[in-house]
């Protein structure tokens, strides 16, 4: 579904990816994991359009998108969830989700999508008058994944999901990310809970000082000495 190859990314004169490759197929999960500044989010970005790589190539589904905006990208299947999750807070839960639903055909479905996304998140639906500055952080990433839903994506990507939220409710947003993908939606999956974020894929790529130096089934990098005194502590 997702292949990128040989991806170089600046950042002005500084580069930030280098000579990446990694490619997501349709309804997996795939983790990219790695420390703080390893060059994850730019990554995410370089896909879906805010940044323009200076080499290399992103296809989706076949089709070359780096160069393209991020409406067009959107408008193609793909969806991104950023840290945080960036509600537009003075915006009903409500209003925000249906400015999820930005493509064309997905506007025409709006409703029946909200249906939808208030089966996979009932608390929104309780919540739908409610302005999106008074939601807790994990509320907010609840209605940023809703949001990206909208859109009726086939690949959603996921940017710290669990960044700043309670152990309960990381292991909430886990399960949410494994119903999406048990639902059709395939998941690129950035994270720094390693762990978790190993646990739900079914491969995984580490990326260190803006270079992937592992790759592999997650179970197997799960067991890896590297992985486990690195990022595990073990």
């Amino acid at each position: 579904m997702l292949k990128i190859s040989q991806l170089d990314t600046f950042y002005g004169k500084t580069q930030a990816i280098w000579d990446v490759s990694l490619r997501v197929d349709e309804k997996q999960i795939v983790s990219l994991v790695g420390a703080n500044e390893a060059g994850k989010t730019t990554l995410l970005k370089s896909i879906c359009g805010m940044l323009h790589p200076a080499s290399g190539s992103v296809k989706f589904l076949g089709r070359r998108i780096d160069g393209l905006t991020p409406h067009a990208i959107v408008e193609l299947g793909v969806s991104y969830v950023p840290e945080g999750g960036k509600p537009f807070t003075d915006m009903t839960v409500r209003e925000n989700l249906e400015m999820g639903a930005y493509p064309f055909q997905a506007w025409k479905r709006r409703e029946e999508r909200l249906e939808q996304v208030y089966q996979v998140f009932p608390y929104l639906k309780s919540r739908e008058k409610q302005l999106a500055r008074t939601l807790s952080g994990g509320e907010r990433q609840m209605l940023a994944m809703g949001r990206s839903l909208m859109a009726s994506p086939k690949l959603t990507m996921f940017d710290e999901p669990s960044y700043g939220l309670a152990p309960l409710m990381v292991k909430e947003l886990f399960k949410f990310i494994t119903t999406l993908n048990n639902q059709g939606i395939t998941v690129l999956l950035v994270e720094q809970n390693i762990r978790h974020a190993l646990e739900i894929a079914d491969k995984a790529y580490v990326l260190e000082n803006g270079r992937i130096v592992l790759e592999g089934e997650s179970s197997d990098l799960l067991q890896n000495s590297h992985i486990k005194k690195a990022y595990l502590g073990l």
